[in-house]
């Protein structure tokens, strides 16, 4: 499971850049296409926050859909799975978004 590595880094880089302020939430953005699964995040979280200023606080997390940029058809789409496949049946795709995986902000009591 390598949602509790990254839950603990999340935690690590939060409390790294607040001086011993009381976390009270903590809101992630985790692209369906990143390989993260958003529920372990959550689970990990409270263990892993347990004893630090992040202890108690809530956790949010976005999760954008996966989207792409066809090279053939030139047009734009959202992924409803994992394999990068235009409606227009091309693979010739650049994935625009989906594979983020971000703490987009802090907050502080």
């Amino acid at each position: 499971m390598h949602e509790l590595s990254i839950t603990q880094s999340i935690v690590d880089t939060v409390t790294a850049r607040l001086d011993g302020e009381q976390v009270t939430a903590v809101r992630l953005e985790v692209g369906r296409l990143s390989g993260v699964v958003p529920d372990s995040v959550r689970f990990c979280f409270d263990i892993v926050a347990g004893g630090t200023q992040l202890e108690g606080a809530t956790l949010h997390i976005v999760e954008p859909p996966g989207r792409i940029h066809c090279r053939s058809c030139a047009g734009e789409s959202v992924l409803e799975d994992a394999i990068p496949l235009c409606p227009c049946g091309s693979a010739d795709v650049e994935l625009l978004s989906g594979d983020e995986l971000r703490i987009q902000s802090v907050e502080v009591a």
